[in-house]
């Protein structure tokens, strides 16, 4: 590369026809020439060998080819193709130098280089300077007419050539003036033109359809050179602006970008060297894909390592980030930018293709982006939701406005954050993502709508539970007459309060009519259900309550004391009205009656289980042999006959024990009341142990013997539990006296030996003989055993001996 005066020049193509890559790419860094777009020019010159073509370009052009030694005699200068960027001149013009035609070096029949370059330079340049001889106008064989043949025939192998200005610059002129010679040369080219062969498509196709013709004359360069430098100074002004309109190459057409013009030339030397047919529209669609694929992966790559979309994207994977959408279009608007700014002058067509490919394959990058974007507005959306309708129920707004109000709020807010999240390049539609927004909060909605409606259900279930199971319970233990209409009332009482409340906490879900009446009978439904489970409940302990019933009236007067069987009571009387009442309660407990509908359980049960005479005339086994109640469904039966049957034989068994227990302890009451002898004895005892009266009135002292005998006796009487003893039988009786009688001796006589040295030493005061006795209340036998009934007995003859037996009855 050699620089001079700004001018730059690299040998395009050498001699041997290989094209130079590395400097071609090495020279269009050097001049800038991506940058121009469609502003540059080409100029090539060709000509015969040694006819001055270096020569010419370097005073025109202010390059640096180089020129033939004219003292070396005349030889081949220029090799291949030389290209040099011109000096001074604007817009960029790039010049090449062709190697001469009819050279001596390559031989008469070695044509093939020079129609190749031929070619070459009519396919790339605008302008083409023809360099010839003044003198050779005119001539048939002279130099310029196979030169002229060559271009013409070469130019038939463009598929469709472009508009090239022909400048032909006449060299070395002479006195005939310009005027006479234009026409002359004219008149050759056309000629030459006319017997071109031509294809068919081009038969009929003038000159001007291909070139614009121009004819310049300068001055010998040798003879006349200061003449020669001020026509070529002139001619110099004419490449100034020469693509602007009216300038040489005003009208040319199918120019390459300047970024793709090493491509370009490269391409069209590749197919010229393989001798096929140059389609330039072909070649121009090639280069501009080839150009604008590069252009595209270049942006692309460019955009893949963008600092601010790789942040960008970092950011979007974590959470939202506001201004997605701006951030992101501004960011693919730079980088679509740049594309059309190196691709404007290339096929609009392939340009707008790639660039719609590069458009595809930036939204595909970023796409995963923009849906993470989605789904964080989405989820932040949906959990901004919840609380708010969370807290829009605890604010005590109606279940169904709260939620439509918050669904249509956020839907909106989603609708913002997504125009904020929308990329202007893209036509993405986040209905998707909407809709997945809106099942998930009518799901949410409908999820916490079943647990309210539960909750609220749950919550008048609890009260009715506590209104009624305890109520009804204390009902059916004071079974009565009144037990069932007392229930029916108080269920509907409760029922018609809770489904007040119900259905005002209803009201708030906005529900449609029928549902909310279902849900109100199945609140009445459970109310009935509490109280018939109860109901059942109790059933099963019927037996029980029962007997509590029948101990509570058969052993409490009517003030609720206990009873003391003293002889006066009437125990036929007080079992039948207690066995009564219990059969009363056993009636109660038989059926469910929540309904007003009477039966005939109560009647039915008194006649076969306590009307024992009418039982007598009418089967009682036949009433209660059935396993279902007269007008008592089967649902509503909590008891059936045969069961009641079997109860009450139950019942019965175990109360005779408490019924015989009262009897007995009558019974020895009235023996207990009834202690002295009959009248006849007590006068026989007169009459018979008058003597003895009289002798214990003599002699006082048998008195004091007697009543000492009397204390000691009873002191036995106390310790031995005689009366316990015997209890059991007579037998067992005497075989438990026998083992305990001497040890209870040896027990009485030492304590009275304490008693009397206590006496003697003043230790412990004299005494009612009397309270010696009872000091042993408290004593116990050899078993362990108090005998309170007989220390009772001592203290107490009036009756309250009866009582204690009785009470010790009862412990058996």
């Amino acid at each position: 590369m050699d620089n001079k005066d700004e001018c730059c020049s690299t040998h395009l193509i050498d001699g041997d026809g290989v094209f130079n890559v590395a400097g071609v790419e090495n020279f269009m860094k050097e001049v800038k020439l991506a940058e121009c777009g469609l502003s540059y020019a080409v100029v090539s010159i060709m000509g015969p060998q040694s006819s001055g073509k270096s020569t010419l370009l370097n005073h025109l052009f202010h390059t640096n080819f180089r020129e033939m030694d004219a003292y070396k005699g005349r030889s081949q200068t220029t090799k291949g193709i030389w290209m040099a960027r011109c000096a001074g001149i604007e817009p960029c013009t790039l010049v090449m130098d062709l190697e001469g035609t009819d050279g001596r070096e390559r031989g008469e029949d070695d044509t093939t280089f020079e129609k190749q370059s031929a070619l070459f330079a009519l396919a790339v340049s605008d302008i083409v300077l023809i360099n010839m001889w003044c003198h050779d106008i005119g001539r048939e064989q002279a130099a310029n007419k196979p030169l002229l043949k060559t271009v013409f025939q070469v130019m038939m192998r463009l598929f469709s050539p472009r508009k090239t200005t022909l400048m032909f610059v006449i060299r070395d002129k002479t006195r005939t003036p310009l005027e006479n010679l234009e026409p002359v040369l004219r008149e050759d080219i056309q000629k030459i033109w006319d017997s071109v062969p031509k294809p068919q498509a081009h038969k009929d196709t003038p000159l001007s359809e291909f070139f614009n013709v121009e004819v310049v004359a300068l001055s010998s360069f040798e003879e006349k050179e200061e003449q020669f430098k001020e026509q070529v100074a002139s001619l110099r002004q004419r490449f100034f602006h020469s693509i602007a309109p009216g300038g040489l190459a005003g009208d040319r057409r199918a120019v390459v970008p300047a970024s793709g013009f090493s491509f370009s030339s490269q391409e069209i030397w590749r197919v010229i060297k393989e001798n096929k047919d140059l389609d330039l529209p072909a070649h121009k669609v090639m280069v501009a894909t080839v150009r604008c694929e590069e252009i595209a992966n270049e942006k692309y790559v460019a955009f893949t390592e963008n600092e601010e979309w790789c942040q960008l994207e970092e950011a979007v994977n974590s959470h939202s980030v506001r201004g997605f959408g701006r951030k992101l279009s501004s960011i693919l608007d730079a980088c679509l930018s740049e594309y059309d700014a190196e691709a404007t002058f290339f096929d609009e067509g392939v340009r707008s293709s790639k660039r719609k490919q590069l458009e595809e394959k930036l939204l595909q990058l970023v796409q995963p982006a923009y849906q993470s974007m989605l789904g964080h507005i989405r989820s932040d959306t949906f959990e901004r939701f919840k609380e708010a309708f969370e807290k829009a129920l605890e604010g005590g707004k109606g279940f169904a406005l709260a939620a439509r109000e918050c669904a249509e709020s956020f839907m909106s807010h989603f609708d913002e954050e997504c125009t904020d999240a929308i990329i202007e390049q893209a036509k993405w539609d986040s209905s998707r993502v909407r809709d997945k927004l809106r099942r998930d909060v009518d799901a949410h909605i409908a999820e916490l709508r079943t647990a309210k409606l539960a909750e609220v259900t749950t919550l008048y279930e609890t009260k009715l539970n506590e209104a009624l199971a305890g109520p009804v319970e204390a009902l059916l233990d004071g079974a009565g007459d009144d037990t069932w209409p007392a229930i029916r009332k108080l269920l509907q009482r409760e029922t018609d309060t809770a489904v007040s409340g119900f259905a005002a906490a209803l009201s708030g879900f906005e529900m449609d009519e029928e549902s909310r009446v279902n849900m109100v009978f199945r609140l009445k439904d459970y109310a009935r259900g509490v109280v018939e489970a109860k109901a059942k409940e109790e059933a099963g302990r019927v037996l029980i309550r029962m007997k509590d019933r029948f101990s509570t009236l058969f052993s409490h007067d009517q003030d609720s004391m206990p009873r003391i069987w003293t002889g006066k009571e009437d125990i036929r009387a007080i079992t039948k009205t207690a066995r009564s009442a219990s059969l009363k309660l056993l009636s109660v407990m038989a059926a469910v009656r929540l309904e007003d509908e009477g039966d005939s359980i109560d009647k039915t049960l008194v006649l076969a289980l306590v009307d024992t005479s009418s039982s007598k005339s009418i089967s009682s086994v036949d009433l209660l042999a059935s396993s279902s109640w007269d007008e008592v469904p089967p649902s509503k039966t909590l008891i059936t006959p045969v069961q009641c049957k079997s109860l009450w034989r139950q019942f019965k068994t175990e109360t005779e024990y408490v019924v015989s227990q009262a009897i007995a302890a009558q019974e020895a009451s009235k023996r207990n009341n009834n202690w002295l002898p009959p009248p006849w004895a007590i006068v026989a005892m007169v009459i018979l142990g008058f003597n003895e009266f009289m002798t214990l009135l003599r002699n006082p002292l048998y008195l004091g013997f007697i009543f000492v005998a009397y204390l000691l006796f009873k002191a036995l009487w106390v310790q031995l539990d005689i009366s316990g003893e015997f209890r059991n039988g007579v037998l067992p009786g005497l075989l438990s006296l026998s083992t305990k009688f001497l040890p209870t001796i040896m027990n009485l006589l030492k304590r009275l030996a304490e008693e009397g040295q206590g006496t003697s030493s003043g230790q412990q005061p004299q005494g009612n003989p009397a309270l010696a006795a009872k000091s042993f209340r408290g004593s116990t036998n050899d078993n362990g055993k108090v005998s309170t009934s007989t220390t009772s007995e001592v203290t107490s003859e009036n009756g309250t001996e009866y009582s204690s037996s009785s009470l010790h009855d009862k412990t058996q």
